[in-house]
């Protein structure tokens, strides 16, 4: 085996930076090298997360591009929205690759990530640069790419379930209206009154509707594919889970389309794509079911009386929708397999 490509992860210390440490324990082609975090440098990384004390033992590292490129070859930022945009330049031009799971570079206009991130946008000749990592749609952009966008984790279960039926002409984009649900840990691990566990327990609650800045990044990739403008009617909720996501979509259907059809035309679609799963007829997706794996699992249900479908989209939000991903892309990136590392079967129950 050749020698071991080194990563460095900025932001270990989140859910999707310790997941990443994790996943990446058992890649057999890159090897954590560093694991930094601005707000908890020269602590032992295994005081935050003892149940990986035997993967690493050693100090956190402060953010230094100089110090990061002589340990490391890709560095992750997985990092709140607007600060993979202050230090990616730095990476960059330290020799680095740079896979950034926040958000900063998802959004190609300025204007478009300063309205809905209200954070001041990333520098343009990097905005520019930077490939969006949906990997079974962008995954031939992302081969040789320096920078690299990991998508959110709600458009990744959405997009996976439409993208397919408006390449093949199935349905209306203009009719399509997204009904998500996400566990808790896709709001990070810092406390709020709304992850507080009396809050949530026992209680199912729409937030941000008409407001998620993932709405413009779903919008944008639509519009890609259609090649025209598509705008959405996109609802966010919270469950009272710790992981996953469920992406359900209704749309028109273009003609006369049966469920049978729909499977058809995805499998064919994916046939190459090791971490998509398409559910035969009358059997729909459920969050446990991908849990802790890297799969996106999708069902489908046409009504004819309505003629419209029913698209029915699962993900872990922690991996498909996070670190799982970004390794996919990692692979990618270096011409790897695309499964390298990423082989986990989902635990259940």
């Amino acid at each position: 085996m050749s020698e071991q490509l080194r990563v460095a992860i900025v932001g270990s210390t989140g859910y999707g930076g310790v997941e990443l440490v994790r996943l990446l324990a058992s890649h057999p082609q890159a090897k954590v090298t560093s694991v930094i975090s601005s707000s908890s440098a020269g602590t032992p990384f295994s005081d935050g997360f003892p149940h990986l004390q035997h993967i690493r033992e050693e100090l956190l590292d402060d953010v230094d591009p100089a110090l990061i490129r002589t340990k490391a070859d890709v560095v992750f930022l997985a990092t709140p929205a607007g600060v993979a945009a202050k230090i990616t330049p730095a990476f960059l031009q330290a020799g680095l690759k740079v896979i950034d799971l926040s958000g900063d570079y998802r959004l190609k206009s300025p204007a478009l990530y300063e309205e809905w991130y209200k954070k001041p946008a990333a520098e343009e000749p990097y905005l520019s640069e930077a490939v969006f990592g949906l990997a079974e749609i962008y995954g031939e952009r992302v081969k040789g790419a320096a920078l690299i966008s990991n998508p959110g984790c709600y458009p990744t279960a959405t997009l996976l379930g439409l993208v397919p039926a408006i390449k093949a002409g199935f349905i209306d984009p203009a009719s399509i209206i997204i009904d998500a649900k996400s566990g808790v840990s896709g709001a990070g691990r810092g406390v709020s009154l709304g992850t507080h566990y009396s809050e949530l327990n026992e209680n199912f609650k729409a937030y941000k509707l008409n407001q998620h800045q993932h709405i413009p990044e779903i919008e944008m990739v639509l519009s890609d594919v259609a090649e025209k403008p598509v705008v959405t009617t996109f609802s966010t909720h919270l469950v009272p889970m710790t992981r996953g996501i469920m992406s359900t979509m209704y749309a028109n259907i273009v003609g006369e389309r049966t469920t049978e059809q729909f499977i058809a035309s995805y499998k064919e679609f994916y046939a190459d794509r090791q971490f998509v799963r398409i559910r035969p007829a009358g059997l729909l997706p459920a969050t446990k079911e991908v849990w802790g794996s890297n799969y996106c699992d999708i069902g489908f249900a046409v009504d004819t009386r309505t003629n419209r479908v029913t698209i029915v989209s699962v993900i872990d939000n922690l991996v498909k929708g996070a670190a799982g991903q970004a390794i996919q892309n990692m692979n990618l990136m270096m011409g790897w397999d695309e499964s390298l590392g990423l082989q986990f079967v989902p635990a259940y129950p």
